[in-house]
């Protein structure tokens, strides 16, 4: 599979799109987190729309909502404004209370399309290994950046990688059970050390 010149449109729209917005808690400027879920959808088998859809994927959800959406439709076609849709738990401004937009997404995995599955699993196995590594540098101060906090975020991966696993067997829900196993692992060692010690 060959890119064309839809994936550079796709790059350089996305590029423009999230210009002026940084990844939480690190300053790092958000295109690289939308080129690191486009390359892990590559990885995992992607095809063109679906990759372009892993670069957009935050797009309506956090540049413009349904204006963007139609720009999207526009410029590439239903099929990718399909999959961004998929992945997108909110589209409001002020968006719904954050374990009500979290539980919405998770009830919604059963029925997604394998497109979305793909592109969805590609973002959370991104965030879950930026988290690991924060982690790994800040300890327990890095909960601080999420609105679920220490608990709530936890809970959320788990629950992610559980609904995954009910309709799609597949290596990238594995690499994903892996790292959140592994954060789970670190986070409740690091709680139960602070327990013996208080």
């Amino acid at each position: 599979m060959v890119l064309s010149e839809r994936f550079t449109e796709a790059l350089v729209f996305a590029t423009e799109l999230h210009a002026n917005q940084v990844r939480k808690g690190s300053g790092v400027p958000y295109i690289s987190h939308l080129l690191g879920v486009a390359s892990i959808a590559l990885e995992y088998g992607a095809n063109e729309d679906e990759a372009i859809s892993a670069l957009l994927h935050d797009a309506i959800e956090d540049q413009g909502g349904a204006a963007t959406r139609e720009e999207i439709r526009r410029r590439f076609g239903d099929t990718v404004t399909e999959i961004v849709d998929g992945c997108t738990d909110a589209d409001t401004t002020p968006k719904p209370p954050w374990r009500q937009r979290k539980e919405d997404y998770i009830a919604h995995i059963p029925t997604a399309e394998r497109s979305v599955l793909l592109v969805s699993a590609s973002d959370k196995l991104y965030n879950a290994r930026s988290i690991l590594k924060d982690y790994r540098i800040l300890g327990e101060s890095v909960w601080g950046r999420f609105y679920g906090g220490r608990e709530g975020t936890l809970w959320y991966y788990r629950a992610l990688v559980e609904a995954f696993r009910k309709v799609w067997s597949s290596p990238l829900i594995d690499e994903l059970e892996r790292v959140v196993s592994e954060l789970e692992y670190l986070a409740n060692g690091a709680l139960n050390i602070g327990q013996k010690n208080n």
